[in-house]
């Protein structure tokens, strides 16, 4: 399948990209992208620092415009003037950072900026009861246990922080979720939490955008793995197509990986 074909069932993709070029002056930041995603997917997006990886999740998110190439909701181009555009079309990213506050509740930042109210018109105040009720739901939907939605964000473990971040991307109609590097800086056992929800929303009916550079975390949840080189694209694959080994010396450079290897071997044997 071609990127610019139809899914199997005749409908176009949900959110798919053709030959994206984004130069910053001199320097190429990518060039011909070209790769789609599909509601029910994990596409996972791998490269190592330097590949492309921001600029393609700003070119997504509505941060960035591309030079070339056009990005398509189902077929239909789209232009993102903002954020706020892309996040119209159902395009939800959560950066590293989270964008929450720590010291604020749980339940205070999954409706940070979009508060439920009570009363009409200028008589209006922030609902508590309605949103303390839809957190614990919507995380108890996910399989997010939480012990006190009155908890502070700071007192959550990374995976936790993250977890309930991605609740709150999906509670607010995401289409397409992208996730930046969200467990680069976990540990093994948290970010067996995260890659847990991942798989999550993706059974919901979302399509995710993992953007990783550990192929170890992509694998086991991905369904599409493609991976960039320094603004290129070097392969798009079907997780029946490439097993975790091929994708890991992928990524480490294939030829150039046994080039140093032989030159090791040399410098051992001298």
């Amino acid at each position: 399948m071609t990127m610019s074909e139809p899914t199997g069932n005749g409908k176009a993709h949900l959110l798919e990209v053709e030959a994206i070029s984004k130069y910053y002056g001199n320097i190429v930041a990518l060039k011909d992208i070209s790769t789609y995603v599909n509601a029910g997917e994990v596409t996972c997006i791998l490269g190592d620092n330097g590949a492309g990886k921001s600029s393609f999740i700003k070119i997504l998110s509505g941060v960035h415009r591309a030079d070339e190439g056009r990005v398509l909701i189902e077929g239909q181009e789209m232009h993102f003037a903002s954020p706020r555009d892309a996040r119209a079309q159902g395009i939800a990213t959560v950066y590293q950072d989270l964008a929450m506050v720590p010291l604020m509740s749980i339940w205070r930042n999954f409706f940070l900026g979009a508060e439920p109210q009570k009363g009409v018109g200028p008589l209006r105040w922030f609902d508590s009861a309605t949103a303390k009720r839809v957190v614990r739901q919507e995380l108890r939907d996910m399989g997010i246990d939480i012990r006190d939605p009155d908890q502070p964000v700071g007192t959550l473990s990374g995976g936790e922080r993250q977890s309930v971040a991605i609740a709150r991307a999906v509670h607010f109609g995401a289409r397409v979720l992208i996730l930046d590097e969200p467990t680069s800086a976990l540990g093994v056992k948290q970010a067996g939490v995260v890659l847990r929800y991942i798989v999550q929303a993706r059974d919901r009916g979302v399509a995710v955008i993992f953007i990783s550079h550990n192929p170890h975390h992509a694998y086991p949840v991905g369904d599409r793995f493609v991976i960039l080189n320094r603004g290129r694209m070097l392969g798009s694959y079907a997780k029946t197509a490439i097993t975790r080994e091929e994708l890991i010396r992928q990524m480490a450079g294939g030829a150039e990986l046994d080039e140093l290897q032989h030159e090791l071997e040399q410098i051992v044997q001298e």
